[in-house]
């Protein structure tokens, strides 16, 4: 694979502006149960390589289990493994990054809505920009997993 551009080095601001998302997303009240499995699972859609292994790395290290990463990309088929504000947020995640297929369904949205106060809505979907912002710049600059 061909070197390419570091965006970070380039274009410092745009970096830490980048960095400023996750500045404010540890200080939300989201646990880091659910902010780790938005950054994987957006991270599995998008094929983002360093992602998953950076965020598969982050959600040991918080003590989440190697089956619940492993099943991950296949939550819906496994009822007990994650809980019904797992779900809703995976629902959200999966739909906002495949966003041009049909948009954030009102099922999804109203699920998540009824789950979570507003401001624990707002910061869910945050997250889910914010990884998606990071996996679309690690994949063009074609960044590897350590």
């Amino acid at each position: 694979m061909e070197k390419r551009i570091n965006v970070g080095q380039l274009e410092p601001l745009a970096y830490k502006a980048l960095m400023g998302l996750e500045t404010y997303l540890a200080a939300t009240t989201l646990s880091k149960t659910h902010k780790e499995l938005i950054k994987i699972r957006a991270s599995q859609i998008n094929g983002c390589a360093f992602c998953i292994n950076m965020h598969t790395a982050d959600a040991r290290k918080h003590g989440e289990t190697e089956q619940r990463i492993y099943l991950l990309n296949a939550w819906k088929e496994v009822a007990n493994l994650y809980t019904e504000e797992e779900r809703a947020i995976l629902a959200l995640t999966e739909e906002m990054t495949l966003i041009a297929n049909s948009g954030v369904s009102n099922a999804t949205y109203n699920k998540a809505k009824s789950l979570f106060d507003d401001n624990q809505l707002a910061q869910i979907m945050i997250a889910i920009i914010a990884i998606n912002a990071w996996n679309r710049m690690a994949i063009a600059t074609q960044l590897q997993p350590a």
